[in-house]
């Protein structure tokens, strides 16, 4: 049955032309974008996590920078430790040369005050940003290490806590001795301790510098791990979306043909009406 009041052929047509315009919009937004979801009604659960799994980049970018700035206040202090180190090797060497009895005390011993107030200056300057592992102020530093977020969203700090050495209180030099052969001999026992101690406090000053740079390391490789997780939950396909935008240019101008073809229908029936 034929109609001047209802066109069916007209409004199916028109239905396909304005879904085509819709998906071909959507298609144009996702290239220009590169989003495949860029807002939430686009898909809400997958809009949901992308922003949670955002909001823990963001986290870690701030792990990172308390990271970095770990890592230099310990590799401060261990740089400071070793040249006490080296200093105190260069003390032993005069406490060793104060053993004998045709030198010159006075002279080593002005030497070894030197090399003490050395120490004592190294321990003062290795401070960075304030904070100084080698000194009794100093005190120990908690560094933030990590966002850790359990199965039920909630997020936890881990941290990671760099004991100070203390070579203030530790390395009391007072007790080194070259005014004679005798008072020498004596520090050498006492020398070999302060050594030990540098040594000691070197070494796990390193061992913390080294877990905070491993640590470092890691939460880049998690942030990219996720950054790259949102894109694929995220990003569009641009090769898929060239297709896609092609077929439904083609689409639309089929469509607008079918639309032009159905609006003329109901002329065809003046034909009916001509003698």
């Amino acid at each position: 049955m034929s109609s001047i009041l209802t066109n069916n052929s007209a409004m199916v047509a028109l239905q396909t032309l304005k879904s085509v315009n819709t998906n071909l919009a959507k298609t144009q937004d996702m290239i220009s974008t590169g989003k495949n979801i860029a807002t939430a009604k686009d898909n809400s659960a997958i809009f949901a996590i992308s922003k949670v799994m955002e909001s823990d980049v963001s986290g870690f970018k701030a792990v990172s920078d308390s990271l970095s700035l770990g890592e230099s206040t310990v590799a401060v202090a261990s740089a400071g430790a070793e040249q006490i180190t080296n200093l105190l090797n260069e003390i032993k060497e005069k406490v060793v040369a104060a053993t004998g009895e045709n030198v010159d005390h006075t002279k080593i011993s002005a030497d070894v005050t030197e090399l003490t107030n050395q120490v004592n200056s190294v321990v003062s300057a290795s401070q960075f940003n304030g904070a100084n592992l080698l000194n009794t102020a100093g005190g120990n530093i908690t560094v933030l290490s990590s966002l850790d977020r359990d199965a039920g969203g909630t997020v936890t700090a881990s941290n990671i806590t760099v004991a100070s050495v203390d070579f203030e209180t530790n390395l009391d030099l007072s007790d080194i001795d070259v005014s004679s052969a005798t008072a020498a001999d004596g520090s050498l026992a006492n020398i070999e301790t302060h050594i030990q101690t540098a040594v000691d406090g070197a070494a796990a000053l390193g061992a913390s510098a080294k877990r905070i740079s491993d640590q470092n390391e890691f939460v880049g490789k998690v942030t990219d791990a996720i950054k790259s997780g949102i894109g694929s939950l995220v990003d569009a396909d641009m090769e898929a979306a060239s297709a896609q935008l092609q077929a439904l240019q083609v689409q639309q101008q089929l469509a607008t043909q079918s639309l032009s073809i159905a609006n003329q229908a109901p002329q065809a029936i003046l034909s009916l009406f001509r003698g």
